[in-house]
């Protein structure tokens, strides 16, 4: 073919793509070689499956890669689509090139394996599975090609490991709170003690906005009401403050327009957060445990080493257990969901709920003044 570009191929970044309109269809993706002579072959194939379709109602071959690239455009509505896009990214190395028909656990085999060597836990491994699942689903009963043929004859079945593995929930003592909290920066340990103290998700934190926040008058306070849409369980999660969350709420008052959680420097503007499990919440944890270790004489604990994010909202939830709040108020103050309307409470309601937070800054308070952890708002 000497150095003519063949018809319908384009090369970029070394590779060669398809982009042919055939027969009123388009043809257009990645060959996944820079091999001419293959890449022709791959664009041959492509157009018999087209003329085979027409004449004898032959599918299309597509690969996993395109189908979860339809899947992620048609699911954007999703409040997990992220998640589900984060999976994909995973599984691209092991099945994004398999043809549809070629997609089952037998293929999938090599990518589980991986994840268990790399030590990703069952649940997470399972959301990929299950990500996978879903989308064999849609391309068997749902998505319909031009000549009327879902995009696959029949979606093999995906089983779901065991879950064997979890990790339990490490819910802090005041003490090991401490240790923690001082080790984290200034703007990880603001968003850390407002979520021991309010029981939010790590994303609700990140994404809480000014204009979430409600006025009560009545009660000389605020609570925050985060849209449903923004959240796990679709419902509008209610975030009650008690004086140690208002406190941290009220250092942040004025530094961004928008965005209650941002990272303030000085001579910079305000930058939101996104996320409070990173690299420092890491080094922090294991500083943390360093410093148990020394000072007890013996092995930190190893929830404590390897302590979550998501431990601060078991942590709250364990101190409204062991402070008697109810189980009904520690269910609207934890965000689960439920048949009662959190948005509509009667004066009363609001008042025993703000109470209910309240008795938490209560467990322990002498050992975890609130103030200790109130520093300076630039760094």
């Amino acid at each position: 073919m000497g150095t003519q570009r063949p018809p319908g191929l384009t090369k970029r970044g070394g590779t060669w793509h398809i982009d042919k309109l055939y027969r009123g269809t388009r043809i257009r993706e990645s060959t996944g070689t820079g091999d001419p002579a293959k890449a022709q072959e791959l664009l041959i194939k492509r157009i018999d499956q087209i003329r085979e379709a027409r004449l004898f109602g032959v599918r299309k071959d597509r690969t996993f890669r395109a189908a979860a690239t339809k899947y992620l455009l048609e699911n954007q509505h999703k409040r997990s689509i992220g998640n589900d896009a984060w999976l994909l990214r995973q599984l691209d190395p092991y099945i994004g090139g398999t043809e549809l028909r070629n997609v089952h656990m037998g293929t999938l085999q090599g990518f589980i394996a991986k994840r268990r060597e790399d030590g990703v836990k069952s649940k997470t491994i399972n959301a990929a599975l299950a990500t996978t699942r879903r989308i064999l689903n849609l391309a068997s009963t749902e998505w319909i090609d031009e000549q009327g043929l879902t995009w696959l004859d029949r979606a093999p079945r995906i089983k779901l490991s065991p879950i064997t593995d979890a990790r339990r929930p490490y819910p802090l003592s005041a003490e090991e709170q401490a240790m923690l909290f001082r080790e984290l920066p200034d703007h990880l340990t603001r968003m850390a003690l407002f979520k021991v103290n309010t029981g939010c998700r790590e994303q609700e934190v990140c994404g809480l906005k000014w204009g979430h926040e409600v006025k009560v008058p009545e009660l000389n306070t605020s609570v925050f009401i985060i849209p449903g849409d923004k959240v796990k369980n679709g419902q509008d999660p209610l975030v009650v403050l008690n004086r140690i969350a208002s406190s941290v709420v009220e250092s942040l008052r004025g530094l961004h327009p928008e965005f209650v959680f941002v990272r303030a420097r000085r001579g910079k503007a305000a930058k939101p957060l996104t996320r409070i499990y990173n690299t420092a919440w890491k080094r922090a944890r294991e500083r943390a445990a360093d410093k148990w270790a020394e000072l007890k004489q013996e092995t930190a604990p190893v929830g404590f080493r390897h302590v979550r994010v998501h431990d601060l909202k078991h942590t709250f939830g364990r101190r409204l257990r062991a402070a008697g709040v109810s189980f009904k108020d520690r269910q609207d103050l934890l965000g689960h969901k439920s048949s009662r309307i959190t948005t509509h409470y009667s004066q009363a309601e609001w008042s025993s709920l703000i109470a209910a937070a309240e008795r938490v800054c209560e467990t322990d308070s002498h050992k975890t003044p609130a103030t200790a952890w109130l520093r300076t708002t630039t760094c």
